[in-house]
Order: C-alpha cells, then structure tokens, then sequence
C-alpha cells in the first residue's frame, strides 16, 4: 500500500514539474516577438495601446503586454463595378485601383480607430472610393470622361486625399482602368464616330478636289498667258515684217518717182540676152529703145 502511494506522489511529482516546465517555456516563448521589415507593432498592456514597436526582436511581459502588427507596405485595393451616372445623365460602371499605405507614425492611430488594416479598408476607403468617384464623375459628360481620361484621374485622387485627411492612410495613386457605359450608348457613339468619319472624309475629298481646281486653273491660265504672249510675239513680227515691207515698197517707189527709167534699166540688167522665141505680130522688140541715141546702134534685121 506504501509503495501504491509513493508511486501516485512520484507521478503527481513528476508532472507537477512537467506542467512548471511547460509553463516556464511558454512564458519565455511569450516573453519575446518580432516585427519583420515593412511592418510597425502597436504594443499593448491589458489591451490599452502604450506605444509602437520597429522591426527587429522585442521582449515584452507575459499575459499583461500584447501587440499588434500593422503593415506599412505599400496595398492596392481594386474595385471592378464602380456605378455612377455622367453629368449628361448616362450610367457607367467604373473599375477603379487604389494604392495605398499607413505611415509608420499612424499605426497606433490606426489601431485605435479601426483595430486592423482590413478594417481601414472596409469602412473608411471602400466608402470614400465609391463616394469620391461617383461626385468626380458626375463633374464631366459621358464624352469627356473619356476624352480628358487623364484629368478624370487627377481630380478622383485629389477628392480622395482630400477626403482622408486628418485619416491613418496616406494616397500613392489612383488608375481608372476602365469606363463602361450601356451597349446601346456606346452603340450610339460608334454610329457617331462613323458619321463624323464620313464628314471629315468628305471634307478631305472637298479638299483635294478644290486644290485639284486651283491646280487646273492655274495651268490653264499659264497656257492662256503663254498663247497670249505666242500670239504677241506673231503679231509683232508680222507688224514688223510689214513695217519693214512698207519701207521697202516706199524706198522704191521714191526711187522710181525720182528716176523714171529705173524699171527699164533694172530689166536690162537681168535681160540675159535671149530675145523671145515666140512674139505676137506688130510686138516690140525688148530694150530695142533703151539707151536710143545715145548707146549702140540698133542690129538691122
């Protein structure tokens, strides 16, 4: 029976310095944490935030001090249906990405406000993206939203800074990756495009036909002035050619006026001496009078 009892105080013995050991390791293991690289822990004693830790190996008190890790890393939220309606009243589905981080000094104000980081983004920029983006929206036509894309942008992320200040969150960037509208707005805007297509075709074929004329008149004119001035240059030549006729005309009759025998001695001179082999009866002979009484004797027959 003694030894039944000293076996039952041996065993209770032994696994009451089992359970000290045990709860000896888990207090060390307790006794330290770590905060990793890109990450800031809210130290906690009895569940009241006393300060915030850096990355590196921490000891804090066993069952009276926690702590909590909050990521400073840089997040991206992305929302894929994003209604909202144009200021010409058109509905649209937007899909809108948020980058995002919690700067390391705004953990404990974080922690206090919202307890963790899915928390800040369910109820503080869940809200405001839907809300932001619905009121920048509403700012431009179905048209211009997607014509001025780039200034949509800047003014969704300006609204959205401007929402969260004073908030444990810091705006890197905002992207509206996409803008839908109805298929039959959409089906309208291609009917459009087409139609303003067709127009600026028309004025372009307007145009190359309105240069084609230009370029026809201008030909045909430089034809005309080169006709013009052709006919010119004739019809000066043959004012000159007759100028030239007339004082030839004028030299020679002057010449005849002052000497009246000139067109006896001109045939004279061209006579080759060969009297005509036919001659009408009662005829005169050629030159027989020329020079008569003066030159030679005219040739008896």
């Amino acid at each position: 029976m003694s030894d039944e009892s000293n076996n039952t105080r041996g065993f209770a013995l032994l696994l009451g310095i089992g359970v000290v050991v045990l709860l000896g390791l888990l207090v060390v293991y307790s006794s330290f944490y770590t905060v990793d690289q890109g990450e800031r822990a809210v130290t906690l004693r009895n569940g009241a935030v006393t300060g915030t830790a850096e990355p590196g190996l921490h000891f804090k008190m066993p069952f009276i001090e926690d702590y909590a890790r909050i990521s400073t890393q840089t997040h991206t939220m992305r929302f894929t249906k994003v209604e909202s309606y144009s200021r010409d009243q058109q509905p649209a589905t937007l899909i809108v990405s948020v980058s995002f981080h919690v700067p390391p000094d705004q953990v404990d104000t974080l922690y206090a406000r919202y307890g963790n980081l899915a928390a800040l983004e369910d109820r503080l920029i869940a809200r405001k993206v839907y809300d932001q983006t619905k009121t920048t929206f509403g700012q431009f036509t179905a048209i211009s939203a997607v014509q001025n894309r780039g200034d949509l942008t800047k003014k969704l992320t300006q609204a959205l800074k401007t929402s969260m200040l004073g908030q444990p969150i810091q705006i890197e960037g905002v992207q509206i990756e996409e803008i839908g509208y109805s298929p039959a707005y959409e089906s309208s805007v291609e009917n459009r495009m087409k139609a303003e297509v067709a127009v600026y075709t028309r004025q372009q074929n307007l145009e190359t036909e309105r240069i084609s004329a230009e370029i026809a008149v201008t030909q045909a004119k430089g034809r005309a002035d080169s006709a013009v001035a052709e006919a010119k240059a004739k019809a000066e030549a043959v004012r000159l050619a007759g100028e030239a006729e007339a004082s030839a005309i004028k030299a020679k009759g002057d010449a005849l006026a002052a000497n009246p025998r000139l067109v006896e001695l001109i045939s004279a001179e061209r006579w080759d001496g060969k009297l005509p082999n036919t001659m009408v009866p009662g005829g005169a002979v050629p030159f027989v009078s020329v020079g008569a009484g003066k030159g030679p004797a005219p040739v008896k027959p």
